[in-house]
């Protein structure tokens, strides 16, 4: 499945990727886990694609994080000139304090993402909160 989200508005700070994520997911209350993907140009401009993982396991899954990276890097690399950011949403359900699980895949995401730039939201609960900030280099572009 693929939404497209209000792209025609530039990210320019922490505070809006998080608006961001609250548009794109609307009210989120989930049954199941799920992780989001979306992509930012270096103009703060999102890419009319928003990729949800369905099925996700609690716990990461090595294969899963290979194939994630190596999307990532096609992105960034087909329709980003190289130079862009990617913003995941960590979707679940239970409450919105951030669980070790939610802490597992933030650790695995550095382990394969550690050269690019990325960030995680938690959404769960009705509400989304910032997982792992975006580099501060992204909102100074």
């Amino acid at each position: 499945m693929t939404i497209s989200p209000p792209t025609d508005v530039p990210v320019r700070s922490a505070a809006d990727l998080t608006d961001r994520w609250r548009a794109v997911l609307g009210a989120p209350d989930f049954t199941g886990r799920s992780l989001w993907l979306t992509w930012f140009g270096a103009d703060g401009r999102q890419l009319p694609v928003v990729i949800p993982v369905e099925d996700l396991p609690q716990l990461p899954d090595p294969v899963l994080l290979v194939g994630l990276r190596d999307v990532h890097a096609t992105v960034l690399g087909d329709q980003l000139g190289g130079q862009g950011h990617l913003a995941l949403a960590l979707c679940r359900p239970g409450g919105p304090e951030i669980t070790a699980d939610d802490e597992a895949w933030a650790e695995a995401l550095r382990s394969v993402l550690d050269e690019a730039s990325w960030s995680l939201h938690l959404a769960a609960a009705g509400s989304v909160l910032p997982l792992v900030e975006a580099p501060s280099s992204v909102w100074g572009r």
